[in-house]
């Protein structure tokens, strides 16, 4: 529900603004999520006994660097709303829409092993060539008996489990049987 309320914030926002413009705001409601994680920030925004005045000048004064009247009158606008909450939700997705944009995406490979750099940057290279766009992946070790490639931003997620070639290969050789 979030996502569709930030959609149509979003989409005000871009209207009429380059795609500079769009990666600097981008950048401040970033930031701006990241205040969400912390919970005093949280416990002011929804204390009922702070007034949307204060609410809005605490917002309005972690942007102020920006300079960008399009920000400071969002803010406004979701302070008097009442949808602050939605702050995270539209970081997200501006970051969504400029990955779309610009065809730039990040991605994760997960393994239970370490993995070469010329290996990464040979799955990123091919990956970009098949979806035209600019992948960069990292690495993440966890307990995956294999290796899973994920891009969110594409909806690509390709999976090689090594217990799962096995009972392959066994079926495989069972069936022949």
């Amino acid at each position: 529900m979030e996502e569709l309320i930030a959609k149509k914030y979003i989409k005000a926002l871009s209207s009429g603004s380059d795609m500079a413009s769009m990666q600097n705001i981008s950048e401040i409601f970033s930031v701006l999520a990241n205040s969400f994680s912390e919970e005093k920030f949280i416990s002011i925004l929804v204390n009922p006994l702070v007034n949307t005045t204060d609410k809005s000048s605490i917002l309005l004064d972690a942007v102020k660097s920006a300079k960008s009247d399009k920000v400071n009158n969002l803010i406004k606008l979701l302070v008097e709303h009442k949808r602050i909450n939605i702050i995270p939700a539209i970081a997200k997705e501006l970051e969504k829409d400029i990955a779309k944009s610009t065809k730039t995406y990040t991605g994760l490979v997960y393994s239970n092993s370490d993995i070469d750099a010329n290996v990464m940057n040979e799955l990123s290279s091919g990956l970009s060539k098949k979806f035209d766009s600019t992948i960069t992946l990292s690495s993440v070790k966890n307990d995956f008996n294999g290796i899973k490639v994920e891009v969110v931003g594409l909806g690509i997620e390709i999976n090689l489990s090594k217990d799962r070639i096995d009972s392959q290969i066994i079926e495989h050789i069972i069936k022949a049987i």
